[in-house]
């Protein structure tokens, strides 16, 4: 394999890849192993751009658009609180167990 593009994982990367996917008896394991391959180059061409955009002068472009592409999950917080206006959206009204678990959730730091 002829490296055309920087990106281009080495060829003994790619022998290794090839071997553990004929070697996966299950589907289901070489599915997961296909996706996590194609993440892999996901995040090497991110890196790229996030390099790129620094280089050429944009500053703070890099990390903007590493936020932008790689959010962080929400918070454990947040998920609940989503559930919770969820719960909320499907009733007339908040009921009092529900405010407590509001009151309670919105005390807890943010992380």
């Amino acid at each position: 394999m002829t490296q055309e593009h920087p990106i281009t994982p080495p060829p003994e990367i790619v022998r290794e890849w090839q071997i553990k996917i004929e070697y996966c008896s299950k589907r289901a394991d070489r599915e997961a192993f296909v996706a996590k391959i194609f993440q892999l180059g996901a995040d090497m061409e991110l890196k790229a751009c996030c390099e790129w955009a620094d280089e050429t002068g944009w500053t703070g472009a890099g990390s903007v658009l590493r936020r932008f592409r790689r959010p962080e999950p929400p918070s454990l917080k947040e998920q609940a609180l989503a559930a919770l206006n969820e719960i909320e959206d499907k009733m007339l009204g908040p009921t009092i167990e529900e405010k407590l678990i509001r009151r309670a959730l919105e005390m807890l730091p943010n992380e």
